[in-house]
């Protein structure tokens, strides 16, 4: 009765047993190989010198140009020249960048002030004048975060929504980015 029956899961590692080959679903706890939403460890000094094209800066937000060190690209202070990404927290990688834009932009439709005012004053003379009070413009509000990931460090930037059409615009000028970065 004292006798220990073997372990029929001896062979299987999920059932406390000898681990099998390595790679093929062993868990290690604690700090592994870095992956998306986990922080970067801090780059080291990359094996080849990152280019950078003199003429491939530009002054004009999201403008293309093809200069000696390959396109350029400004998205607010972020600027995309040759194999990476200059930012005012340092310069990145742009191979394997990852992008993201949010829109914190919203568009309100409301009456003007001279709408009401001629409303006011056409109403007095006919009732003609509250058609004046179907008038409505449209106005935008607020700006769009972009956020680049790269090389272990994070920037972000804003860019002020002048209209409705402005997210799209961005959107356009970020998957231009991401094509880059693959």
């Amino acid at each position: 009765m004292s006798d220990q029956q073997p372990n029929p899961y001896a062979s299987d590692p999920s059932q406390g047993g000898q681990p099998g080959q390595p790679g093929q679903g062993d868990y290690r706890w604690g700090p592994g190989e870095a992956s998306y939403g986990y922080p970067q460890p801090y780059p080291s000094t990359p094996a080849y010198q990152p280019t950078i094209g003199g003429e491939g800066l530009l002054a004009a937000p999201g403008a293309y140009a093809q200069g000696p060190g390959g396109v350029g690209l400004n998205l607010g202070d972020i600027t995309i020249a040759g194999d990476q990404i200059i930012t005012p927290s340092g310069t990145m990688p742009l191979r394997g960048a990852m992008w993201n834009a949010t829109d914190f932009s919203r568009t309100e439709e409301k009456i003007p002030t001279h709408a009401i005012v001629l409303a006011i004053v056409f109403a007095l003379f006919c009732l003609i004048g509250l058609l004046f009070l179907l008038m409505k413009e449209k106005v935008t509000t607020g700006y769009i975060q972009i956020t680049v990931n790269s090389g272990g460090r994070h920037h972000s930037t804003m860019i002020p929504a002048a209209d409705a059409h402005t997210y799209a615009w961005v959107m356009t000028q970020i998957n231009y980015a991401r094509s880059l970065s693959l």
